[in-house]
């Protein structure tokens, strides 16, 4: 991935400075309630729900087996529609041919519709840095854009803003983006909406190149999908001259038959519908309708790292849903900004260090971001098993060592070697059990005393279980 976001603290520390925040504390609360209440109502409407879970996960299973074969099969059906494919090892190859792409047009800016493959890469970026403008176009990405923030959701980028603060973003910055936001503008949802649709529609109307991604890409015909609620994906996909579709490699499915499950399981898991009110397909380009020239950007980017993880590979499932933040007590609590990663969340948490690795100190922390409480594999539509990758990924950072991990593995091996020496050991709990009113309250240590922050210590009994079962029970073995 192209790197974490700027600055970013290890996700302990972030998450420590976010629950202290009490009006982002309270938006979460409101938002993630109210989408998980209305997901549920959704999904229980369907007497298949489960047997759509599982066809899903053995679609994505499949097909990741087998990726190789149907990428290859996307892209020769995609040439032969008429478009053209790229293929991109990492963030710095995909920026190259986005903005060559642009350049080529002789255009200096671009309407998009959101993707967050362009947002792992860091391509607003890198379009800036060429002189290129990229104008988000649907409205949660806006506000962000517009308020220079960081997405802190899957679905919904914006959900740490109320109307309030949104009121406030669009009349202090929407006029040095475009069109200003009307005067007097309250801070009522239809208002900011209709703020929002006057500034972009001028953007859609002028604009020659649009960048999306896609929630699917069909392999038998080159067909690519994007579902989304607002329609600006559909002035996205259809005005410009030009499209330019970044899209991870694991969003291909083998065929429109596979599709038609996740066009089922993903609106109910995400914005709690029974079909999305836009769900736009493409197939290469077509003479007088829509764009008269399609690429096709296949993203790697760590990709072809996590699938040769037998356990790991399951993130590679996601269908980009958000239900897990939905239901997350830490992201609850802590917000998406704590992950450092434009995945936040339980998905974040698995997804990013098998994307970016866990050398750094913000990546080697979000498997810990959990309490395995496994309320996000109840509610996943395609199964992904995240409390059991999450300690996956635990033991991987502790086996790539570091103080904290060398001195455990020491306090590990000195442990098993007095439980097998049972003098030694009670021993030990003679001495600890008469020296108990010297014992701190706290463990020391950076790692330990973080940990006894929030957990009392146990108190020692008076005296060990031996002794008092000798005193107790004279004529049993104890």
């Amino acid at each position: 991935m192209s790197g974490v976001f700027m600055g970013m603290p290890a996700f302990p520390e972030a998450a420590r400075e976010a629950v202290r925040d009490e009006r982002l504390r309270a938006n979460l609360r409101h938002a993630t309630h109210t989408i998980r209440d209305k997901r549920a109502r959704a999904v229980a409407e369907l007497d298949d729900w489960a047997e759509l879970r599982e066809a899903g996960k053995r679609i994505k299973d499949r097909t990741l087996r087998h990726l190789d074969t149907y990428l290859l099969r996307l892209e020769e059906a995609v040439t032969a529609a008429g478009g053209t494919v790229h293929w991109a090892a990492d963030a710095a190859e995909a920026n190259r041919i986005v903005t060559d792409l642009v350049k080529a047009t002789g255009e200096s800016e671009v309407v998009k519709v959101k993707s967050m493959a362009t947002q792992e890469i860091g391509l607003n970026e890198a379009l800036e840095a060429e002189g290129i403008r990229a104008y988000e176009t649907d409205l949660a990405e806006l506000i962000v854009q517009l308020g220079e923030d960081r997405p802190s959701h899957i679905l919904v980028p914006a959900i740490h803003r109320n109307r309030g603060e949104i009121r406030d973003i669009f009349r202090e910055t929407m006029g040095g983006w475009g069109r200003p936001a009307p005067e007097g503008l309250s801070d009522s949802p239809a208002e900011l909406a209709e703020a929002a649709r006057l500034h972009l529609r001028e953007k859609f109307l002028r604009a020659k190149v649009g960048i999306s991604g896609a929630n699917f890409m069909v392999a038998e015909t080159g067909t690519l999908v994007v579902v989304e609620s607002e329609g600006n994906g559909r002035m996205c996909l259809t005005l410009p001259e030009t499209l330019i579709s970044v899209v991870g490699i694991e969003k291909v499915v083998p065929t429109w038959r596979d599709l038609e499950v996740f066009l089922q399981t993903l609106p109910r898991s995400s914005t709690a519908e029974r079909m999305n009110p836009y769900t736009s397909t493409w197939t290469g380009t077509t003479d007088d309708d829509g764009p008269s020239a399609f690429h096709l950007v296949l993203l790697d980017n760590g990709r072809t790292d996590a699938l040769a993880d037998e356990v790991g590979r399951q993130a590679l499932r996601c269908i980009r849903c958000s239900a897990c933040l939905n239901v997350c007590p830490v992201y609850e609590r802590a917000g998406g900004h704590a992950y450092g990663s434009v995945y936040p969340g339980p998905i974040g948490a698995i997804l990013t260090p098998q994307l970016r690795g866990t050398a750094s100190e913000v990546d080697a922390s979000l498997p810990y971001a959990s309490s395995l409480c496994g309320a996000c594999y109840e509610v996943c539509p395609v199964a992904i098993d995240i409390p059991e990758v999450l300690v996956h990924l635990r033991g991987r950072v502790a086996d790539r060592g570091g103080p904290g991990h060398r001195l455990e593995k020491a306090a590990v091996r000195a442990a098993t070697w007095v439980l097998d020496h049972p003098g030694v050991l009670a021993a030990g709990e003679r001495v600890a059990s008469r020296t108990r009113g010297l014992h701190p309250k706290r463990l020391p240590g950076p790692g330990a005393r973080q940990w006894s922050e929030s957990r009392d210590l146990p108190e020692l009994p008076a005296e060990p279980f031996r002794d008092w079962w000798k005193k107790n029970r004279p004529g049993d073995r104890a």
